[in-house]
């Protein structure tokens, strides 16, 4: 069936316009000023961000609506987690701008390339349609792939650009393949159509196998175990910015689409896929919290962190409930500041002019800079889920779901790894506190980069004061699933 384009469906989706338009005129302008424009490229990419904001907010009230013969929808569940991604992707911009001044030589395709990432993963969560969902996911995927070799004079950096490329591909095809068996054995790849089949008919086996790829390929796009070998050496070879924006905007795109596919078209095949998806939380957990304890780069350490913090929210994923998807959102959205501040303090790890990265180079910050390591015991305090910081909330909602909905062993085990991460986290905070001091490392923190870090504390430390807002913004977007 050929789409009907008319003005309705294209006022549903202005924020993915405001993008698009947004990372085109900025591509052509910088085409012609060079990298002089570098600058104002980069503010002016978070001003259409923030115009595709305001544009979000603005309908986050309104109904369920389909659009171009029910292949995208715009719903209050999409329109949330577009919501977070364009969040993230603002405040992973405002930390690369001086980066890009001193390191990068002011190359301006930068904030083009996170534009049109940002805007494969909003078509992505809106997607309606497996061909829609595969769009928007090589859309945003060809600039991740770019985005991890930005660095291209640094070989570490392209070897994890090649890892993440050669990986990444593998996932999209196991994703492709799975698409149609699906559409093979039902004849249809609408979301829509297959909720109905599956709740009227008995589907046959090969489109199970083609859900069960489809959850492959999406576990690969969230570092979930065991497709997660991509991410501690992505994490560490990407620049710091680059592997900012890898732990949140694209994880959370996925995470949406791992919820939107499995709570509406699979969801009468929950028996099948929970258990699937317990083992994938099981693994998670338990492989993010292990394989960090012996690292000594703080990226692969946050990268093996990050594995585990998605086992966490596969937990909520797991459960099937309104409630679980509802800690999910919540989790997601803590994570993305407390993530974000984490990696904008790495950025700023610099001595004599150069980035570093290990453990011990932090070795007595709180006595050479103590405002730094301060703010840096709140991340990992809050990552490690210590009260009453944000991290211990998204991890009580996501373990309470999970009993509420009889899943005890995954609340066990969650607990239990816990318990194990903290060890990891809080041996940063002994090196900043306890070990005596190195070389010091730069003070220097440019303005725009303070009041990002600023902004990811106060939501660190202040969330418990007022939690409603985020509470009822996420039990509005489960409401489409109920």
């Amino acid at each position: 069936m050929m789409c009907e384009f008319n003005l309705i469906d294209l006022s549903l989706l202005t924020p993915e316009l405001i993008m698009a338009a947004g990372a085109l005129l900025l591509l052509v302008y910088g085409a012609f000023r060079g990298p002089r424009a570098t600058g104002g490229i980069t503010l002016l990419a978070i001003l259409v961000m923030l115009f595709a904001v305001a544009q979000l907010i603005s309908g986050l009230t309104l109904p369920t609506e389909y659009a171009y013969t029910n292949m995208v929808v715009v719903d209050s569940f999409s329109q949330f987690v577009k919501l977070l991604m364009l969040v993230a992707s603002c405040l992973v911009l405002g930390m690369s701008f001086d980066w890009l001044a001193i390191e990068q030589h002011k190359k301006f395709e930068y904030p083009v390339l996170v534009l049109l990432s940002t805007l494969g993963m909003m078509v992505m969560v809106s997607a309606n349609d497996l061909i829609t969902l595969y769009m928007g996911l090589e859309l945003s995927s060809l600039a991740l792939y770019v985005l991890a070799t930005y660095d291209r004079d640094n070989a570490t950096s392209s070897e994890a650009g090649i890892k993440y490329f050669v990986l990444g591909a593998l996932a999209s095809g196991i994703m492709l393949f799975g698409a149609s068996l699906v559409y093979g054995y039902t004849g249809t790849t609408n979301f829509s159509t297959l909720s109905e089949l599956f709740t009227l008919s008995t589907v046959g086996y090969g489109a199970i196998v083609g859900m069960v790829m489809l959850v492959v390929g999406l576990s690969f796009k969230i570092s979930a175990v065991p497709f997660h070998m991509w991410t501690p050496d992505v994490y560490q070879g990407a620049p710091t910015p680059v592997t900012m924006l890898f732990a949140t905007a694209p994880k959370l795109a996925a995470l949406a689409v791992f919820i939107r596919l499995l709570m509406q078209p699979f969801v009468n095949l929950l028996p099948d896929w929970q258990n699937i998806l317990a083992i994938i939380a099981i693994s998670s957990m338990l492989i993010g919290a292990l394989g960090a304890i012996t690292q000594n780069n703080i990226k692969r350490l946050l990268a093996y962190g990050s594995i585990g913090h998605i086992g966490y929210m596969l937990v909520g994923v797991a459960t099937g409930t309104a409630e679980g998807i509802k800690a999910v959102l919540v989790y997601s959205a803590l994570y993305l500041f407390m993530s974000v501040g984490t990696f904008g303090f790495v950025l700023f790890m610099r001595r004599a002019g150069e980035q570093v990265e290990a453990i011990r180079d932090l070795s007595g910050l709180s006595r050479t800079h103590p405002r730094a390591a301060f703010f840096m015991l709140l991340m990992m305090f809050s990552m490690a889920g210590i009260p009453p910081l944000a991290g211990f909330y998204g991890k009580m909602f996501v373990f309470l779901a999970a009993v509420e909905a009889e899943l005890y062993s995954l609340a066990v085990v969650g607990v239990l790894t816990t318990v194990i991460a903290a060890f990891y986290y809080l041996k940063i905070v002994k090196v900043m506190y306890f070990d005596e001091p190195e070389q010091g490392l730069e003070r220097y923190v440019p303005f725009v980069s303070r009041v990002v870090l600023t902004i990811c504390a106060l939501v660190t430390v202040l969330f418990f004061l007022y939690p409603a807002a985020l509470l009822n913004a996420a039990t509005s977007a489960v409401g489409v699933f109920g």
